[in-house]
């Protein structure tokens, strides 16, 4: 076999694999949709015999215990796992919008978001990122311990006006409202430059307090402008996106400058470092402080995507963080373009 028909075999072997991974994939999602079906029957079932014959908790026990019998060696029949279906049914039969939904996600990413979201909004958020992102049970645990879903909500940016529509969602995703960097072990008195060496030293945790999609690029990245260098705190870049993210500092409060050289900085960094297949650069201010309405008007007019976040090195929430939420029915219309972006995109 010559090189030429080497590459030809190799690119028909690659499309053989694709054509398996795909039906392997359709197989596994069929599965999924079958197992999610016979649960809800299972749950629908016991929700209805409790409620025709009033059995207690005792029928799920003696249910388990014969379902194990007949089906010896068979998983999922466990008296816990019976609750979870029971639960799983009487959680979604009277919600007409995330009965069809749930089916799109695996089981086990179902009990993680039943367990650990108490609102209806908060789980049809995470149902529709699991689906659209293909998140791991372990990433989607770190999106609703991290809170995404409030930061989502609450996160300053102006990637409204300023980011493609297809990756405006993912580019909202990408800027919490507030990071947590208690793994930095600073005193609550700092300057930037012991900040960004704490950071430094712990990147890798950085990184996935960022979100876990992003790679890191360099520190003190020098932008050269003419006769004079500019210097970026430190520069990742997002997978997802395809775009190199600038991150800035700062050990205190939002200044409205700080938009404006951020500005500079992405115009730079675009004309200058960015691949012709890369999705324009993005800019994250992290800041000790801000101020919700001194940020919107000084993203107001600037015309690069720039998120502003703050951040504390300890784990404790504001005791207004609640209260800052907007209506459900801002939610709803917060949520609704990732949901019309997955149809669409279907």
């Amino acid at each position: 076999m010559n090189s030429v028909e080497k590459d030809n075999y190799k690119t028909f072997l690659s499309e053989i694999k694709g054509k398996i991974h795909q039906a392997q994939y359709e197989a596994m999602k069929l599965v999924n949709k079958t197992l999610l079906a016979l649960y809800w029957e299972i749950g629908k079932s016991i929700v209805e015999k409790q409620k025709e014959h009033g059995w207690g908790k005792a029928i799920v026990e003696t249910l388990s215990k014969d379902l194990q019998n007949e089906y010896p060696g068979m998983q999922g029949y466990s008296a816990r796992n019976l609750w979870y279906m029971r639960n799983f049914y009487a959680q979604y039969k009277d919600n007409a919008k995330l009965q069809p939904m749930v089916a799109e996600i695996s089981w086990s990413h179902n009990l993680v978001i039943m367990e650990k979201c108490n609102d209806d909004l908060e789980r049809q958020f995470y149902i529709q990122m699991t689906k659209k992102y293909g998140w791991s049970k372990n990433v989607l645990i770190h999106h609703i311990e991290g809170k995404s879903y409030e930061r989502f909500l609450l996160g300053q940016t102006n990637f409204d006006k300023t980011v493609a529509e297809k990756y405006k969602q993912q580019a909202q995703l990408s800027v919490r409202d507030e990071y947590i960097f208690e793994f930095l072990e600073l005193g609550d008195q700092h300057q930037e430059k012991e900040l960004e060496a704490a950071i430094m030293k712990n990147m890798r945790s950085f990184l996935m307090e960022m979100g876990g999609d992003f790679t890191f690029v360099g520190n003190q990245y020098r932008l050269e402008v003419g006769d004079e260098n500019y210097y970026i705190d430190i520069l990742l870049y997002h997978r997802g996106l395809k775009a190199l993210v600038a991150i800035e500092l700062k050990a205190g409060k939002f200044k409205p400058e700080y938009a404006g050289k951020m500005n500079f900085y992405l115009s730079v960094l675009n004309d200058k470092v960015r691949l012709k297949d890369e999705s324009p650069s993005i800019g994250i201010i992290i800041c000790k402080e801000k101020n919700r309405t001194t940020v919107e008007y000084a993203l107001n007019e600037i015309n690069q995507p720039i998120g502003v976040a703050s951040y504390r090195v300890s784990p404790t929430l504001p005791k207004n963080y609640k209260n800052l939420l907007p209506t459900p029915e801002a939610i709803i219309e917060s949520i609704s373009g990732i949901i019309e972006n997955i149809t669409t995109e279907e």
